[in-house]
């Protein structure tokens, strides 16, 4: 294959991850043909054997180092630590809570599940403060128990 098979075979790999949701497979696949392109067009590899031999280890040496750790720096923001961050925040019953029972509160905008954590019933329109969550239920207790 001619360099420049490489080249526009890499281009298309990158722009198809461009044009993707973004998982960050087919990157690394076009990146390994722009390095081909390069080695190619320096005569450094002139047998296509050779050619798609390297395109090969290249693609998946990269996918198997690269691709975690670019996931990680992209995506930095984690859902499980954005969830920890409700513990200790004020919310509003949006409905009668009987004492260890499950009901809705709004915390932050938002309704959320929410356990009663009190002795007594949490009334429509009361304050609260999240104590602990379980999954996506959030255990709760009256702002004035505090």
């Amino acid at each position: 294959m001619l360099w420049w098979h490489w080249l526009i075979i890499g281009l298309l790999l990158v722009a198809l991850e461009l044009s993707s949701s973004g998982g960050f497979y087919v990157i690394f696949f076009g990146v390994a043909a722009l390095i081909v392109t390069g080695l190619s067009f320096f005569g450094l590899v002139a047998a296509v054997w050779l050619q798609w031999l390297l395109f090969s280890v290249l693609s998946i040496a990269s996918l198997l180092l690269f691709r975690e750790p670019l996931m990680k720096r992209l995506y930095v923001t984690d859902a499980q630590n954005d969830l920890d961050t409700l513990v200790g925040q004020a919310g509003t019953a949006t409905e009668d809570i009987a004492a260890g029972a499950i009901g809705r509160v709004e915390v932050r905008g938002a309704t959320w599940e929410a356990r009663n954590s009190a002795q007594r019933t949490l009334a429509r329109g009361e304050r609260c403060l999240v104590v602990s969550r379980n999954e996506f239920t959030l255990l709760v207790r009256p702002e004035e128990a505090t």
